[in-house]
């Protein structure tokens, strides 16, 4: 798509319907339409003839026949299974037509999920496999039209404040309400499912708040971190009319249940062993929940998927700002979560001024001959974390804290030992994992007031952290080439920015290392997604950053 093209707008609306956006550098932005996103086109509403007219009508060119082709044939696919429901206890499963329910009955995946056949296109499905069966048949190539409704759950009616409580006046912006309007539905069979996909920093966790003022229900929130989770509650607290006394804090240091409870993904995935049953999966049948809210739903652990599959008969709302998944498990959110009900591109929300502009540097620093003796002889496994753990990096760290020496900065780093040098060597406060809770509030907090005008953080904060003034982040080390985490770590700095609203993103790798290589999938990632980045190649590991990397 031809940024520069008069019909620009219409395209990228169009597109968002059907396909993945991939790249959006400059000037052509490049989309990919796979079965999972016609689906979830299917899933809201598109069809066939809307999605291969609309290709048809933009195209600079004819539209290849294979295209149309299998644009209509995947298309088909969905809605050629729906589910309903039959009675209390049991669910419907039609098939289109007699060779699909054939194929159903033949498929070894299939017999222990489907009830008995009740005719020839027709089989009863236990209410209990409702997930586990949408789950087998997409893997099969099969989404299911899951028209079973759900239960109302536990009323529990929340209101938005106009004025937060702090006095600012509150609304949500118009793309918030519409994501969760479009998510509810109405309240209506096809509404109640489904992923929001927003750029950190651009208010998911006001969109799940209005979520909830819709389906005016008991609500568990599952977050990624004790601090996500409090960060969750300080937000209800401020922008709705609920009490302290309607929130409870499910983590290891409480065990609260509430009408309104949010948990962490580490309390419900803790077993005392391998062998042992998940002790705090109770949770999920404590209360007659009317929805579950999944935060950071891309990182969602295989065991909270697994009791997912038998929840189908909540509410379930998935928010992230990206849906990619290291291990390709994609799927597994569409088929047990829902499909994705509304995306907007990082680079749009810059353009409106809801994110802060960002700036991505990638800065080359070689190692001592002694340092890169010690990788050469280095067996493959060790090789990353040497070139990860460059001391030259310190000396850059220095000149970028002197050159943003008046906004608020971020250095994050993957090896324990690395950031705690960096922390010591730099003066400055350390949260790692080994940090407790009431300690990353506390310094949380100072760095939001500006007490710390520079923070050492490890991937602990690649999550659910709320650092609104955070302006810079200085990557020193990372997860060899996550485009997850790159994604992430970028967020911490999206937030709306005073003035010009831009923030600088630098990376610090190794020069001629499998560091750099690595990094190359996060560069590209980056480009793709439309971020200006800049690389600096210094030749000497004692070259000083003559020229402002953020600015040539």
């Amino acid at each position: 798509m031809e940024v520069d093209n008069p019909l620009y707008t219409e395209a990228r609306d169009a597109l968002a319907r059907f396909a993945e956006l991939v790249k959006s550098p400059e000037h052509i932005h490049t989309y990919r339409v796979t079965p999972l996103s016609i689906w979830n086109a299917c899933a809201v509403g598109e069809t066939a003839e809307t999605i291969v007219g609309t290709l048809r009508r933009l195209s600079k060119y004819a539209l290849p026949g294979h295209v149309g082709a299998s644009v209509r044939d995947f298309a088909a696919r969905y809605g050629c299974l729906k589910l309903t429901r039959r009675d209390a206890d049991s669910l419907l499963l039609r098939a289109r037509d007699l060779p699909l329910a054939e194929e159903l009955a033949h498929q070894k995946t299939l017999m222990p999920l489907l009830g008995i056949r009740l005719g020839e296109l027709e089989f009863a499905v236990p209410a209990v496999e409702r997930g586990r069966l949408k789950h087998a048949l997409i893997k099969l190539g099969f989404p299911t039209e899951d028209l079973a409704g759900y239960v109302v759950g536990e009323e529990f009616p929340l209101t938005l404040r106009p004025v937060t409580i702090s006095g600012r006046p509150f609304a949500p912006r118009n793309y918030q309400r519409e994501a969760a309007e479009i998510f509810h539905a109405g309240g209506a069979e096809r509404g109640g499912s489904g992923v929001i996909v927003l750029p950190c920093g651009a208010g998911k966790t006001i969109v799940g708040m209005a979520c909830m003022a819709l389906v005016r229900a008991s609500t568990l929130i599952l977050a990624t971190s004790v601090t996500a989770a409090r960060q969750w509650k300080n937000e209800l607290l401020d922008k709705t009319t609920l009490s302290e006394e309607d929130i409870g804090e499910y983590s290891g240091s409480q065990k609260e249940v509430r009408p309104i409870t949010i948990a962490t993904y580490q309390i419900l995935t803790y077993r005392p062993s391998k062998e042992s049953e998940f002790t705090h999966f109770k949770l999920f049948d404590q209360r007659n929940w009317g929805l579950i809210i999944y935060d950071e739903v891309h990182l969602l652990p295989a065991p909270v998927f697994q009791i997912t599959a038998s929840l189908q008969a909540r509410r379930r709302l998935g928010l992230t700002a990206t849906l990619v998944r290291e291990d390709g498990l994609e799927n597994e959110v569409f088929a047990l979560i829902g499909p994705k009900k509304y995306d907007v591109p990082w680079k749009e929300m810059e353009k409106q001024g809801w994110i802060a502009q960002a700036v991505c540097t990638e800065i080359r620093l070689p190692m001592t001959e002694e340092r890169r003796m010690e990788y050469a002889v280095a067996e493959a496994r060790h090789k990353f974390r040497i070139a990860s753990e460059n001391p030259g990096k310190l000396r850059l760290v220095r000149q970028l804290l002197e050159r943003h020496r008046d906004v608020p900065v971020l250095i994050i780093g993957m090896y324990v030992a690395q950031v705690e040098g960096f922390a010591q060597e730099l003066g400055l406060p350390l949260l790692s994992g080994a940090a407790n809770q009431a300690k990353r509030d506390a310094v949380y907090e100072q760095f939001r007031r500006g007490e710390i005008r520079a923070l050492v953080v490890s991937k602990i904060a690649n999550f659910s952290v709320d650092l609104p003034d955070a302006a810079v982040a200085i990557q020193v080390s990372g997860m060899f080439g996550s485009r997850q985490e790159e994604a992430q770590r970028l967020g911490r700095i999206l937030r709306p920015k005073p003035g010009e609203n831009q923030a600088h993103f630098y990376s610090i790798v190794s020069r001629d290392t499998v560091e750099q290589d690595f990094a190359l999938n996060r560069q590209l990632f980056l480009c793709e997604q439309g971020y200006e980045y800049r690389i600096v190649t210094l030749d000497e590991p004692d070259q000083p950053l003559v020229e402002d990397p953020s600015t040539g």
